[in-house]
């Protein structure tokens, strides 16, 4: 049966740092898609039954241009208040993805066994799991030879094919020698500013190389000192 209904924390919409950066216009922008989302098919996931709604087409839904609706979600990716498949560009809410995983977790086990302090309260994956096909499951195997998380192997992280890998490990020994080990979310974060930069022009090594020469904890276009 569907659920007429979603867990909204006025509190936590009110504080949220990421979200409070954007404009009011990507604000509004979100609470429509969290609507959608959750409507969607799997859960917290932008889609209508299974067409992944794409800018022009939230444009039509939402009532507004699509250069708007593109301008508001460039704000709400750089800010990182949601996340993208890569197989697809599938927009999904974490916070939601999390929520059904638990309650599915709830309707197994029963509630009782997650209120239960004798009984660990299981991890829910920040990133929804993917079945993957013979396709997907060759590729995984190739790029498991680029993953980096200071120049080591992690199976959490996948650097992509685009970013230089020589860059990105100065950028990273150099934040860390400044600052720490950025955790695999925050290289997933870095990840998407370079893309954004990339759209706008930006070269990633460029970016990357200025970010190591300056000690920046953080990315931005060269011409922008920090």
């Amino acid at each position: 049966m569907k659920r007429p209904s979603f867990q909204f924390y006025p509190g936590d919409w009110l504080r949220s740092t990421d979200l409070r950066s954007c404009s009011v216009g990507a604000r509004g922008l979100w609470i429509d898609m969290l609507c959608l989302m959750h409507e969607g098919n799997p859960y917290g996931h932008l889609k209508v039954g299974d067409k992944v709604i794409l800018p022009d087409t939230l444009a039509k839904l939402v009532g507004a241009s699509t250069e708007e609706v593109k301008n508001w979600l460039k704000e709400l990716s750089l800010a990182a208040v949601f996340s993208e498949l890569q197989r697809n560009s599938c927009i999904y809410s974490r916070r939601m993805v999390r929520d059904e995983k638990l309650r599915e977790l709830r309707a197994k086990g029963g509630i009782k066994s997650l209120g239960n302090p004798n009984v660990p309260r299981p991890r829910i994956p920040l990133e929804p799991s993917l079945d993957p096909s013979p396709a997907s499951a060759s590729a995984s195997a190739s790029k498991k030879k680029k993953q980096r998380v200071n120049g080591t192997a992690k199976s959490h992280f996948v650097l992509p094919d685009w970013i230089p890998a020589e860059h990105w490990d100065a950028w990273v020994e150099a934040r860390t020698k400044s600052h720490k080990s950025p955790t695999d979310y925050a290289m997933r974060l870095a990840v998407r500013k370079l893309e954004n930069f990339k759209e706008q022009g930006h070269e990633p090594a460029q970016v990357l190389m200025a970010a190591a020469f300056n000690n920046w904890t953080g990315l931005w276009p060269p011409k922008e000192a920090r």
